[in-house]
């Protein structure tokens, strides 16, 4: 495959995306890591749709892990979600334990200004929890601190439910009191639906 250009990356849609992500090579993956920091939408997320799906077949987009977390801290919510969603594609390829250090970081974005943000760093625990169990109650202590009060009320339930299938990720091996605890104050808080509140139960 010849090397990607930035026509290459604007240009990948759904019927692309696997094939393109596929045949990438080391001088692509920089130049991708790079479009990150593109304002431009139009190159910064299909660049970011590539990597994402690169790292799930693949550990080459692991080496910018130092570069995902320096954007944690970043100043620009659209960098801060990006740097949690690129360290969660690539937790699966973590085997020298880089997470344990990047981990407050991490959690630090669920305290974000932005409810979209903090959405995409619980969801994003749902893909690092499965690859790192001694980090697992660490994990549920920090999603159950989280204050729904100060979340914009129309995205308690949703951000209330993406912390609850963490939770029952977390619970498959093994559980403790407060989060059982949790999980039954949150199906009879109110908050959740009764559908939703009935997928849970099943789960339990």
């Amino acid at each position: 495959m010849k090397m990607l250009t930035i026509d290459d990356i604007q240009s990948v849609n759904k019927e692309n995306l696997e094939e393109i992500s596929a045949e990438l090579e080391a001088d692509d993956l920089n130049l991708l890591v790079s479009c990150l920091d593109e304002k431009d939408d139009k190159i910064r997320y299909p660049a970011l749709l590539l990597l994402q799906h690169r790292s799930e077949i693949h550990e080459d987009v692991f080496p910018f892990w130092d570069e995902f977390t320096k954007k944690l801290t970043d100043t620009n919510s659209f960098q801060r979600s990006i740097g949690l969603m690129m360290i969660a594609a690539n937790a699966r390829w973590d085997h020298g334990d880089r997470m344990k250090t990047t981990l407050d970081d991490y959690l630090n974005c669920l305290n974000d200004e932005k409810p979209i943000t903090i959405r995409q760093g619980i969801q994003g625990l749902m893909q690092i929890v499965p690859f790192h169990e001694k980090l697992r109650l660490k994990i549920a202590d920090r999603l159950m601190q989280l204050d729904l009060k100060d979340i914009r009320e129309t995205m308690r339930k949703s951000i209330l439910t993406d912390i609850l299938n963490v939770l029952m990720i977390i619970r498959r091996n093994g559980t403790t009191d407060s989060i059982e605890q949790y999980i039954g104050n949150a199906l009879t808080g109110g908050i959740l639906d009764r559908k939703t509140v009935q997928q849970f139960q099943h789960q339990l």
